[in-house]
């Protein structure tokens, strides 16, 4: 009967009684297995190299550099390495941050030992785990119509921006370098997407939604 190798893992976190407390948890169950520890993100990358763990539980909020970049250079360089966000508090821009970073799974600190393990074998099998409030971000996010302007294209937003300027058509044809006809089709354009009726309520939308600088 073939015996299955113990889950590497390595745990990064700047504060070491963390570390250590998260040490001793490992400890605690046969199929995981202690490989390294980092106190930043910058540590990690060259001690993940150096170590090659299965799963790791990252800290996000590090000095030197944080756990969302180390993240996204650790899952780039290694993408069979399986990453869990663990961090003290809750925040929605960290949550989207870290799991478009790479990250599998986004945690916080007080979760049990037995649900951290079960983190992490779903982590190395490939299954996600999340905090209740982390699951309801990617939902909200999910659902969330889109911004005003998101499908305007980059001359668009040129054109746009020669409207908040106050530019006629043959002066948005002269300033870009294209002919009126052009100017005129953008403009309309840009109307449409906006879903207003003037130019003068393009350039508000435009003012309001900060869709040109």
């Amino acid at each position: 009967m073939e015996i299955s190798q113990p889950i590497r893992v390595m745990i990064v976190d700047d504060h070491a009684v963390v570390r250590s407390g998260l040490s001793a948890f490992l400890m605690a169950y046969d199929d995981l297995q202690l490989v390294a520890e980092a106190r930043d993100g910058s540590e990690a990358i060259r001690l993940c190299n150096a170590h090659h763990p299965d799963v790791i539980l990252m800290d996000l909020i590090m000095p030197n550099m944080d756990g969302t970049t180390a993240i996204k250079h650790i899952r780039d360089a290694n993408p069979q390495v399986q990453i869990i966000a663990l961090t003290s508090f809750f925040d929605a821009e960290l949550v989207q941050a870290s799991l478009k970073a790479g990250a599998i799974g986004y945690l916080l600190k007080h979760v049990s030992a037995d649900e951290l393990a079960n983190a992490v074998r779903a982590a190395k099998a490939g299954q996600p785990t999340l905090t209740p409030e982390a699951t309801q971000v990617l939902i909200q996010a999910a659902t969330r119509p889109p911004a005003i302007g998101f499908d305007l294209t980059p001359r668009e937003l040129e054109v746009l921006s020669c409207l908040v300027s106050g530019m006629s058509n043959p002066e948005i044809a002269q300033h870009l370098n294209i002919s009126i006809s052009t100017a005129k089709f953008h403009v309309s354009a840009i109307l449409s997407k906006l879903e207003v009726q003037s130019r003068t309520e393009a350039v508000a939308v435009a003012l309001q939604n900060n869709l040109v600088k």
